[in-house]
């Protein structure tokens, strides 16, 4: 079993290493603004254990998932707010 998985993040393809929350996998990836607040400026994980919802992303089509909750798994369809890389 491969080590590595892919999951596409704003319509780009990342390859992380496998058990890697997809808060991680998108920090790695250059993605620092998950989500834009009601006044408008861009919020990342402040958390990194899902007491703060800053983190919230699409996932595979379901919006406001924690992204730091949750497990990478391979092809699974990240986005975020701002659709940074």
């Amino acid at each position: 079993m491969s080590d590595t998985i892919d999951i596409v993040a704003n319509g780009r393809s990342v390859r992380v290493e496998r058990g890697t929350t997809l808060a991680s996998a998108l920090l790695n990836a250059g993605c620092y603004a998950f989500r834009v607040s009601v006044s408008g400026e861009a919020r990342a994980p402040l958390c990194g254990m899902g007491i703060c919802h800053e983190c919230r992303v699409t996932v595979d089509g379901f919006a406001h998932q924690r992204a730091c909750m949750i497990v990478a798994e391979p092809g699974m369809r990240i986005d975020t707010e701002d659709g940074s890389p």
